[in-house]
């Protein structure tokens, strides 16, 4: 079976409850393959990274899998303001927010609801300086484990949706990004754009975030920020101490 998210934002969960932890988060427009039914609740693999996790059934619109290859192999188009609205004829209105998935509105076999969609809108592939502009859109947002949306975003979550809205694909996880692209040597031979990641104390990949100019990095730690990095890790100007350890820089572009 197959599926599309047919609500703004809905949760994406460790376990097949209501009370499970929320590993990441569905966006409007966005379709899956259902892998697995338990009662009222599918587990889903996302086309878009391949994330797995649970979803309430009652939370999606099911497609055929000939729809689902038609999404497939559709141009990603995806919404660019923070948050906007769908409408149909009857002036049913659905506010999406940014990075949302626009692609299957032309289907009419899909879009049984005849969605239409006047907002801004970006596809294709972006200039590396672009994915600062975006970064920015997401600064303030509290953080939200799992997040993936300016209402609440998580370090990693912040970094995808960043490099997906410019027309890139990496995956969802600090830990799975950091084995993407090629590794630097030194924070001086890096460019706004690219990736830092940072490890605990058992050296496993827990944070990331995007390098900017003159060894600033936005992230999100708290809420999306802007903090110093250096050659131990990202310094805290306001609490005057560092907050996480510096383990690799990462150029994917």
């Amino acid at each position: 079976m197959y599926g599309i998210c047919n609500l703004a934002i809905i949760p994406l969960r460790n376990e097949p409850n209501d009370r499970s932890e929320q590993v990441s988060q569905v966006l409007f427009g966005e379709h899956f393959h259902i892998i697995e039914q338990q009662k009222q609740w599918f587990k889903i693999r996302l086309h878009f990274d391949a994330y797995e996790g649970w979803i309430d059934a009652k939370q999606c619109q099911l497609i055929s899998e000939v729809d689902f290859e038609e999404i497939s192999n559709n141009a990603e188009i995806l919404n660019n303001d923070l948050i906007e609205y769908i409408s149909n004829e009857a002036n049913v209105l659905i506010p999406i927010p940014l990075g949302a998935s626009l692609s299957f509105l032309e289907s009419e076999r899909i879009n049984t609801m005849a969605y239409k969609f006047e907002g801004l809108k970006v596809t294709g592939i972006k200039p590396k300086s672009e994915l600062l502009k975006t970064a920015f859109l997401y600064l303030n947002s509290p953080y939200l484990w799992g997040g993936k949306t300016p209402f609440g975003i998580d370090c990693s979550g912040f970094t995808q949706m960043v490099y997906k809205l410019n027309g890139y694909k990496i995956l969802r996880d600090a830990s799975q990004q950091a084995m993407q692209g090629e590794a630097l040597s030194f924070i001086e031979e890096s460019e706004p754009g690219d990736l830092a990641f940072f490890d605990n104390e058992e050296g496993k990949i827990i944070h990331v975030g995007i390098i900017m100019n003159d060894n600033y990095i936005i992230h999100a730690s708290g809420k999306v920020r802007i903090d110093r990095l250096d050659h131990l890790g990202i310094y805290n100007a306001e609490t005057n101490r560092h907050t996480h350890k510096l383990r690799v820089i990462k150029k994917i572009i």
